[in-house]
Formats: C-alpha cells, structure tokens, sequence
C-alpha cells in the first residue's frame, strides 16, 4: 500500500535516504561547533602542530658555554682543566690562531652551529685534509667528494662563493693537484674572519667560556 509521504511515520519505520544525509550534515555541522573535527581535519592540525615544534626548537637553538662543551674533543670538565685564560683570551689575537687551537676550533664550530653555517668551516677542514694526500690515485675521487660535497651549485653544503671562484674550482678538478681549492678555500676564510669570527668574539659562548676558566683559578 501507497503512503503518503507527509503522513506521520511509526517508532520503528526507517527515515529516508534524504533525511539521513540532512542529519549527517547536521551532525557535522555540530562536531564542527564543538570541537570534534573530521579525520582529515585532525590529521591536518596534528601536521601543523608538528611543524610548529620543529620550527620552535630551530628558534630556539641557543648561543651558549654548553653548546661548546657538547662537542668538545675531550670530556668537559678534563678539557676546561686543560684550557687556560691565556690560551682562551690569545683567541682574540688573530682568527688563525683561533683556527690552530684544538678548543678553540671546537667552540667556534659550535659558535657556527647556532648561526647555521657550519657548513664554512667544514669546507676549510676538507681543503686542509685534502692538501695532505699523497696518493695520487685517492687525489681525484677526493677532489670530486669535496666539490660535490661544497662547491656545486645546490651541493647538500654549498658554501657562498661567487661564480667565477665556483667555475674555477669545477675546471681545477677536472684535473686535480693539491692547490685546486686554493682560491675558493681562501674565499670562504676571509668571509669566516670578516663576518663569522668577529661576532664569535662577542658571543655567549667565547665569553661564558673566559668566565669559566676565570672562575676555575679564582
């Protein structure tokens, strides 16, 4: 028998396929007031909280005495025993003699952490390491590894030099002697002791360092 679509419906008669779709927007409609998103949504919203906390730790990333004693070449506390205020404050005497001494090579590697830019200092030990080879036959396959490594453009660390420096240095390794870096590691330590070196001396780490050692004698 035919009914009438207005009359009223029995306790246990089905509603129609319209009116469940008009209460699953309604229902929708009310997670979304009260706060209970969708999957899709909470994925969503979990991903952005994700992002927000990498981004915080990178804001945060400190400038201080412990970032240096995190990598040390030595254990902390032996190598503060070591680490005299003199040797600390002749730092500041020149930028290679901060670069010839163990600590000191260690806390400004931590210093260019903070900054992001390890990467230049890296590079400069690369070209040392690779200026001590003897083997002819490792001259290239190391050449190479440092130039794709360093100096292509997009390389995983590029250093900033200029085209020409970058140019010369891919027609230098193509046939590889121990001087093929010479012009671009020199580049990168005149930018290291011009912009980098300058502001370590200022930094919290250099400075709480000198307290240490200060505080140790006193």
């Amino acid at each position: 028998m035919l009914r009438d679509p207005a009359a009223p419906r029995g306790p246990n008669q089905p509603c129609p396929s319209s009116t469940k779709s008009h209460v699953a927007a309604a229902q929708s409609l009310c997670d979304r007031a009260v706060g209970t998103d969708p999957p899709a949504e909470r994925t969503g919203q979990r991903q952005n909280r994700g992002m927000r906390t990498r981004l915080g730790c990178l804001s945060h990333k400190s400038d201080s005495y412990n970032d240096f004693t995190a990598i040390l070449p030595d254990k902390p506390n032996r190598a503060l025993k070591r680490l005299s205020t003199e040797e600390a404050t002749r730092w500041a005497d020149s930028f290679d003699v901060l670069l010839s001494h163990k600590y000191g090579l260690a806390a400004f590697r931590a210093f260019l952490k903070t900054e992001f830019s390890e990467e230049n200092l890296e590079f400069w030990l690369a070209c040392e390491d690779f200026k001590k080879t003897r083997s002819a036959a490792k001259l290239a396959s190391k050449a190479q590894r440092i130039f794709e490594e360093f100096i292509d453009v997009q390389a995983p660390r590029e250093v900033n030099i200029d085209f020409q420096t970058r140019e010369l240095t891919r027609r230098n390794v193509q046939e590889p002697s121990l001087s093929c870096f010479d012009q671009a590691q020199g580049k990168v330590h005149s930018l290291m002791e011009k912009d980098s070196y300058p502001r370590f001396l200022r930094s919290k780490i250099y400075t709480d360092l000198l307290s240490q050692t200060q505080r140790r004698l006193s």
